[in-house]
């Protein structure tokens, strides 16, 4: 047991000390209340971006969505990013367990989600929900 946990704490140490990768979209805003609630207001199509640093499905997803994102279709989009780590009250507001997580509103209302998608289709199909 000693040994599994010198590995563990060794590992721990080792991710901890990798710098940290920028995940999610540029130009994603961070969320806050106010922000989500005045776009929610004026009737917009929203993308609630849930991510972290060290969640490798984000990083995986976060240039596919980008690409996505490019679409003129989308291009009215308002985006949020809420950090897994340290927004914990976004999390409970939307629902989130899992960093990776994406949620479409259009305006009030709830239009889909996603957990750890990476396949451009069903992102785009997604996004095609809070138009």
């Amino acid at each position: 047991m000693l040994v599994r946990r010198s590995f563990l704490a060794l590992t721990g140490a080792a991710l901890l000390a990798q710098p940290a990768v920028a995940v999610g979209l540029h130009a994603a805003r961070k969320f806050t209340p106010e922000a989500f609630k005045a776009a929610q207001d004026a009737d917009k199509s929203i993308l609630i971006e849930i991510t972290a640093t060290w969640c490798p499905m984000c990083k995986a997803q976060a240039p596919v969505l980008a690409r996505v994102m490019t679409n003129p279709r989308f291009a009215e989009y308002v985006v949020f990013g809420v950090d897994f780590d340290a927004e914990k009250e976004a999390l409970r507001r939307f629902e989130a367990r899992l960093p990776g997580t994406l949620v479409v509103y259009r305006g009030p209302d709830e239009m889909g989600r996603s957990l750890g998608d990476t396949d451009p289709q069903s992102l785009a199909a997604l996004l095609e929900m809070g138009l």
